[in-house]
């Protein structure tokens, strides 16, 4: 082990090596970078290699925050929808056209109109009109509805709901599916909401 320099002299000849090895060594460098022809070092290539790297971890986190600020929303479709003109529906008929887009069968009687939910009571499933055995089936647990919608077999526990049926501005049906007549067990849907009837 090299011993300590002690006297002023000694010192100032070990401050004057290490200068002259410190500027040797810079120039050392300085001719190695101009020989590479303006490559970068190892240090110059991890250095900027960590700089990106945070500023793309950056750059994604203050995107994640501003999408945060809006949040996804789920868009519900509207709560009416219009059914055509009443003289587009046979008397006695149970139309089948809204019920894969609204779960709604349109229904014409005598009497009127009416709009049934397309929802089995039993377990929500979406039954089946059979028009020769006119009544409706749940493919489900085999639940069986009237025209009506009073259910008569199987599961089923009350018949089934109708929407709101009025006459739009323009003459056509309007179906309002977000006020919904609820039936209960054993009453004649006809007599238990008659307002559910629209009367033309």
């Amino acid at each position: 082990m090299a011993k300590k320099p002690t006297s002023p002299e000694e010192i100032q000849a070990y401050e004057e090596r290490r200068r002259v090895e410190q500027r040797a060594e810079r120039e050392k460098r300085l001719r190695e970078r101009a020989q590479r022809g303006g490559l970068w070092s190892r240090r110059d290539f991890f250095g900027r290699l960590s700089w990106g790297g945070f500023g793309l971890i950056s750059l994604v986190s203050l995107l994640a925050f501003v999408r945060s600020a809006f949040p996804r929303v789920l868009f519900v479709p509207p709560s009416t929808f219009k059914a055509g003109f009443p003289g587009d529906y046979p008397v006695g008929e149970v139309s089948e056209k809204y019920r894969s887009d609204q779960r709604t069968w349109i229904v014409r009687e005598p009497q009127g109109f009416y709009a049934i939910f397309a929802n089995c009571t039993h377990l929500g499933c979406t039954p089946r009109w059979s028009s020769s055995e006119n009544k409706y089936k749940c493919p489900c647990h085999g639940s069986g509805y009237y025209r009506t919608g009073y259910n008569f077999e199987g599961p089923a526990p009350r018949p089934m709901d109708r929407f709101k049926l009025s006459l739009a501005d323009d003459g056509q049906l309007l179906v309002d599916k977000s006020t919904v007549f609820k039936m209960q067990p054993g009453v004649d849907p006809n007599k238990q909401h008659p307002e559910s009837i629209l009367r033309i």
